[in-house]
């Protein structure tokens, strides 16, 4: 799409209304879709990625049935917008299979992990955008538990590991290479996955909250221990 290129007020008003929509769904019934919903609609021969998308129109509140411009933003969004993702290629990337967090509480910082539920509907990648100008959220759900590492502060997720962060972080981890200076330590992922490359020489991450560098300092040396290259020291200042 053209960068000046001028985005008719329909479609505008089209994305406007399906982000206003998911953010309460996301904010307030993510696990609202159950299995049983997924089955019943499987049962007629379509898939589950297909069911999951008609049920979660549903959850918004849309009419796709009856409503015309509820069923254009259906055909319009859902079918780029809703994937169906498999736990196995995400607990085979190399901080899940290689890294165990323990679980640690320091002042107000916690590090554990938490879960999404079978269904459960979450943001699994960076906005795209069509010809025509739309954009479009991309959402996902597995159809069993996901397990995924977590720092809570004030018993309020500030930082996961899901796969959001291993899709978004995809471009910024290949093209690492050298010393690397970061900002911030999260739970390690960025670090880890560079330090693990050939092309990556040191990296040095810079953190401000205290909590999480403690949570971090056995931690840390818990990946060193773990890393393939142990010749490209993690260092946090």
């Amino acid at each position: 799409m053209e960068r000046n290129k001028v985005i008719p007020d329909n479609i505008t008003e089209d994305d406007h209304r399906l982000f206003a929509l998911l953010s309460v769904y996301l904010n307030h019934t993510s696990d609202f879709i159950s299995k049983e919903d997924i089955e019943e609609i499987v049962n007629y021969g379509v898939s589950a990625e297909y069911a999951f998308s008609v049920v979660f129109a549903a959850a918004l509140g849309l009419d796709i049935v009856d409503n015309p411009e509820d069923k254009d933003l259906f055909n319009n969004y859902f079918t780029k917008m809703i994937h169906q993702l498999d736990t196995n290629e995400y607990y085979s990337n190399p901080y899940f299979k290689n890294i165990r967090i323990p679980a640690i509480r320091i002042g107000n910082s916690e590090l554990k992990y938490e879960q999404y539920k079978p269904y459960e509907g979450f943001v699994c990648n960076d906005i795209i955008t069509t010809q025509d100008g739309r954009q479009i959220p991309q959402i996902g759900f597995f159809e069993t538990e996901f397990m995924f590492p977590a720092i809570l502060e004030n018993n309020r997720i500030w930082m996961t590991i899901t796969p959001n962060e291993i899709e978004t972080m995809k471009e910024p981890v290949a093209k690492a290479f050298g010393n690397v200076l970061t900002f911030g330590l999260g739970l390690g992922y960025y670090a880890y996955m560079i330090s693990e490359k050939n092309q990556v020489e040191r990296v040095t991450v810079v953190e401000n909250n205290e909590h999480v560098i403690q949570l971090f300092a056995i931690y840390f040396a818990s990946i060193q221990k773990q890393s393939k290259n142990n010749d490209h020291p993690v260092r946090c200042v």
